[in-house]
């Protein structure tokens, strides 16, 4: 198969792609920001926003999708697996990067406006936006824990988690520039002033 995933997800991918419908039933989708989960979802914690978050949220988070490309957190859909890096190609295009590249950013570049775009996007998934046309708009968080060695290191289960964490606070102070961000101090994270610079901030834990 093209995704590598366990054999119960393999059987479970295999029902949901039966029951696909071209024009689906409302009980068969679902709202964005619940249709996927993994530990960024996890610290979102969507299913605790009270009405003002969701606003928010719809105004200011975007999704990378293999099969949709850029989906806001209401867009309704049915359970799918395709991931950005799947080996596939459509038409010309050699992979999914490719088919979606010039779309998505450009999607984003207008969404953007003046503004800033925070990226809390995997290395996967932030490799199908051209971020060089972004330029100083864009953002990168990078969130270390200590290690028993005394130094600081990423560590994915927790800064997958983080990302959903640092959304989440964007929406709560309803941040718009890059002091906004350097307040989140959620689950014991803290900016870093010296391990950060321009277009990338640093937070550290431990």
């Amino acid at each position: 198969g093209l995704m590598d995933i366990s054999s119960d997800l393999a059987e479970l991918n295999a029902a949901r792609y039966q029951k696909w419908q071209i024009e689906p039933t409302l009980e068969s989708v679902r709202p964005a920001l619940f249709a996927f989960a993994g530990e960024v979802y996890v610290g979102l914690n969507a299913a605790s926003f009270d009405e003002s978050l969701w606003i928010q949220a719809q105004e200011k988070i975007r999704i990378l999708s293999g099969l949709h490309g850029c989906l806001r957190p209401q867009d309704l859909l049915q359970p799918y697996r395709l991931e950005m890096g799947t080996a596939i190609s459509i038409g010309r295009k050699k992979n999914l990067y490719e088919y979606w590249k010039e779309t998505v950013t450009k999607s984003l570049k207008e969404e953007v406006g003046e503004g800033i775009v925070v990226n809390l996007a995997s290395t996967e998934y932030a490799h199908v936006v051209d971020w060089k046309k972004f330029g100083a708009q864009q953002v990168v968080c990078q969130f270390l824990e200590m290690s028993k060695q005394g130094t600081y290191k990423p560590i994915q289960f927790f800064l997958k988690k983080a990302r959903g964490l640092m959304a989440r606070y964007i929406l709560e102070v309803q941040a718009e520039t890059v002091e906004d961000l350097k307040g989140f101090n959620v689950e014991g994270y803290r900016w870093s002033e010296r391990d950060s610079s321009p277009g990338k901030l640093v937070f550290l834990r431990g």
